[in-house]
């Protein structure tokens, strides 16, 4: 589908644009962890994880947005370079919840026994 070949090619740009070009200090380790695209490919939902403040990373990308767009307009072939919309991605956190909620079911099945 050609929706997915779009957002894997964004994913992987905007990881090196983020990664090798903007300098803000403040940004810490920053993971593109997913991009969605929007059926009309106009929209793209920026997923990101860091190991800093993601609050604050989330602003920084919001301020870089226009920079990171014009250099994705230099680097892929597209009709349109779509709006970007980045979101903080708590999945590593959910994840982690689970597993310390499974861990705790298996403590208490053991006391029980």
């Amino acid at each position: 589908m050609r929706k997915d070949r779009v957002a894997s090619l964004l994913s992987r740009e905007i990881s090196q644009i983020v990664a090798r070009e903007i300098k803000d200090p403040r940004l810490g380790f920053i993971t593109i962890t997913k991009v969605v695209m929007q059926n009309d490919l106009k929209v793209a939902l920026v997923y990101f994880s860091s190991l800093g403040d993601k609050s604050e990373g989330l602003t920084i990308l919001n301020h870089a947005k226009g920079y990171i767009r014009s250099n994705l307009a230099h680097r892929v072939r597209l009709k349109y370079i779509p709006q970007l919309e980045f979101r903080i991605d708590n999945s590593y956190e959910y994840g982690a919840r689970i597993d310390a909620l499974i861990e705790e079911i298996h403590r208490d099945n053991k006391k029980e026994q």
